[in-house]
């Protein structure tokens, strides 16, 4: 399978705390790889470091080939990224929130126009096209940062906690969302939810104190630790319960 993200190395320091401890990872086209860890074990800093939002201490990582330390000009058009905090204008209206976003990339007249109207149809943004993005539920301003995200047809997406705060059935309309993106965009994604990185991910990668611990599908992931729960996998491997 082909690379769409490699990291070599990488490594974040804030004076004495390493947030980030020589990662090496790669991602696969068409992949969605969660990052799952405590809060503190470097899961949005590495996500931070991948899109160009904050610089390596040391090594690096090629998102398409593109090196994000040397060459963020390049890799900038490669991605899309819907933070933790929904990117969206509060006082703009969904309409205003996409054009200004296919503005932002480059994506003006009928071309910008064509985008705007495809995230519509595709996240079924219709039926809220001319409320403002503040006044809608969190549900519908997640759907709307992600389609905002996608909006300049990105080959890797970064999602950062991207169902935070939903009720369940928020959560589960945005999980076929996502799910309807694989094969097509390389996606990495960060969440605390354990039922979430289970339903979604290809591959998880677990990281403790800025270390990774490991990389493997859910049900690699339930084997090792012993256990058919994926959850309680979780738990024993990152409290080091479970030997790797």
């Amino acid at each position: 399978m082909q690379e769409a993200i490699r990291v070599s190395g990488l490594t974040k320091r804030y004076k004495r705390l390493t947030a980030v401890d020589h990662l090496n990872l790669q991602v696969h086209e068409g992949e969605l790889l969660s990052l799952l860890g405590v809060n503190g074990a470097g899961k949005t800093t590495t996500v931070r470091m991948l899109c160009g939002l904050s610089r390596p201490s040391e090594g690096d990582a090629w998102i398409e080939g593109h090196s994000v330390l040397h060459e963020g000009a390049k890799v900038k058009p490669l991605i899309g990224i819907s933070p933790q905090e929904t990117a969206v204008a509060p006082n703009l209206t969904v309409r205003e929130n996409l054009r200004l976003m296919a503005g932002v990339y480059g994506l003006r007249g009928e071309e910008g126009k064509e985008a705007v109207a495809k995230a519509v149809e595709e996240f079924g943004l219709r039926e809220v096209l001319s409320r403002r993005a503040g006044r809608l539920s969190g549900g519908w301003q997640r759907r709307l940062s992600l389609a905002m995200a996608l909006l300049g047809g990105p080959k890797v997406l970064f999602l950062d906690e991207p169902t935070l705060g939903l009720d369940v059935l928020a959560r589960r309309e945005l999980w076929h969302l996502i799910l309807s993106l694989k094969g097509r965009v390389t996606t990495v994604l960060t969440t605390h939810y354990m039922e979430e990185a289970e339903a979604l991910s290809d591959r998880i990668a677990i990281l403790r104190s800025g270390r990774l611990l490991l990389t493997d599908s859910a049900a690699g992931v339930c084997e090792r630790a012993g256990t058919a729960d994926f959850s309680e996998a979780f738990a024993r491997i990152v409290t080091g319960e479970v030997g790797l």
